[in-house]
């Protein structure tokens, strides 16, 4: 018993080791990826506009890209639990940022521009519910919230890295067009990356490649939803960065050539908050977006203020609610979601999220022109409504987990079968069969050792036939 379980501890130290490099690579993939998309989207009005798109076309095209990115995704995802196929969806996803970004260098008009960027906001559709539950299986084994918040830091490293590049271009005489011939370097490093990180781990964690269709079936939790609607009302309360760059740049005394230093400070903010609040998740739960969602709205007041200080401030907050909202609240749709239905699962509350942070930029756009107090009152409010949401659902969390402490599960509980009647040879025979002991294989099964529980606290939903069975120690020689 003593070498199975020396044995034992190697696989695990094993499997944690895989884990952690596959959710590097896939950072590492993030992050060469954002290079060449951050890059484009910080000159991408700009360039619509050199090619002669108005600046009404320019706002629209904008903001049905990014609508369509999101809402996308619930197809994507339900195809890739349909299928299993999950680098299938990865590699095309990122296969189209090769074709997208550098062919913008080749619009002759706006109208081509425009049908290249809704193509790379297609292809992040594609990839992302398969990218995002590899990484809810893959890290399973070392934590969440710590794969998240990993993934969106060397992301958000990326989306700084990228307008840099373009800047350097213009600086050194050239113009968009050789800036996005040379972004076509990171997006195809991205894909040689991925490739590494398939072959490292092609199955990450506890995935399968085939689900029973009673489990691609199994409905959504109560929790799940109630999570879904306290995100899409932080989605509807967050105002955009556009929206808040036109502020500085018409209200403020702040000088217009602080903006891109301001985004980059909220990038970092976000990278770092990403890292720390993933690990208070897998350590403590649901609690820090409890806390994120009643600190972070005040970022509003601060970011539509006049002075330096105080828009410097609530870009801070609001690039930390951007790290809470990527790293803690991605793994709780993991936790909260079924094992094979994760595609699904993410593609509906990134959906969720799109949607309601399009409507939500509207409604506030609109109040911008109206009140600019009301319209931060509104941001406010729509994201304080999410807390009671997030204290229902750490309460849902903890019920079940007692009701798994004593035997129980998610599922409803099957009915009992009707009992047998009394054999006719008298009622010892009777009492007898009815006390019968459990069978072999379930005793067996009773005596063998639990396998450790995952670091994240939450308890998977439905998922109580995810974890693999122990192996039976081997008989003695």
């Amino acid at each position: 018993m003593g070498r199975l379980g020396a044995r034992g501890h190697a696989v695990v130290r094993k499997q944690r080791t895989v884990a952690i490099v596959f959710v590097m690579m896939l950072g590492i993939v993030s992050l060469l990826a954002d290079v060449a998309i951050e890059g484009t989207k910080s000159v991408m009005g700009s360039y619509l506009a050199i090619l002669g798109a108005s600046a009404a076309v320019v706002g629209i095209v904008s903001g049905l890209a990014e609508l369509a990115g999101f809402s996308l995704r619930i197809v994507f995802g339900w195809l890739m639990d349909e299928t299993g196929k999950y680098w299938t969806f990865v590699f095309i996803g990122y296969g189209i940022n090769i074709i997208a970004v550098p062919a913008l260098a080749l619009a002759g008009d706006w109208e081509a521009a425009v049908v290249l960027m809704m193509l790379e906001r297609v292809g992040r559709a594609i990839r992302s519910p398969a990218r995002d539950a590899m990484l809810s299986h893959a890290g399973k084994t070392v934590g969440r919230g710590w794969s998240y918040g990993v993934q969106e830091a060397l992301s958000s490293v990326g989306g700084m890295i990228g307008p840099i590049i373009i800047v350097a271009v213009m600086l050194l005489g050239g113009d968009y067009r050789l800036g996005f011939e040379i972004l076509l370097l990171p997006c195809a490093l991205a894909v040689v990356v991925l490739f590494q990180a398939r072959k490292i781990d092609p199955h990450p964690g506890d995935i399968k490649d085939h689900c029973p269709v009673k489990e691609k079936k199994r409905k959504f939790s109560r929790t799940y939803w109630i999570f879904l609607i306290a995100g899409a009302l932080i989605a509807a309360g967050y105002a955009d960065f556009p929206m808040i760059s036109y502020h500085i740049s018409t209200v403020t005394t702040v000088s217009q050539g602080w903006i891109p230093i301001l985004y980059a400070l909220s990038m970092a903010t976000n990278a770092l908050a990403a890292l720390v609040f993933g690990r208070m998740y897998d350590k403590i739960g649901i609690m820090p977006l409890v806390a994120m969602a009643a600190v972070i709205p005040f970022f509003a007041p601060l970011v539509f203020a006049s002075d330096m200080a105080s828009v410097t401030a609530g870009m801070l907050l609001y690039g930390v609610g951007f790290g809470a909202q990527d790293s803690a609240m991605r793994a709780m749709v993991a936790d909260i979601s079924p094992h094979c239905r994760r595609g699904m699962a993410f593609g509906c509350y990134n959906t969720a999220f799109g949607l309601s942070w399009f409507l939500g930029s509207v409604v506030m756009g609109v109040l911008y022109d109206v009140s600019l107090p009301s319209m931060i009152m509104t941001s406010m409010v729509l994201q304080f409504a999410a807390i009671p949401l997030f204290l229902l659902v750490m309460r849902e969390e903890l019920r079940t987990k007692q009701l798994l402490a004593h035997g129980g599960a998610r599922q409803e509980p099957a009915p009992e079968p009707p009992p047998m009647p009394a054999p006719a040879t008298g009622p010892g025979i009777a009492l007898e069969v009815s006390a019968e002991p459990p069978a072999a294989n379930t005793v067996m099964a009773a005596s063998l050792p639990e396998v450790p529980p995952p670091v994240s606290p939450s308890v998977d939903a439905g998922t109580s036939s995810e974890a693999p069975a122990p192996e039976a120690p081997a008989s003695p020689q």
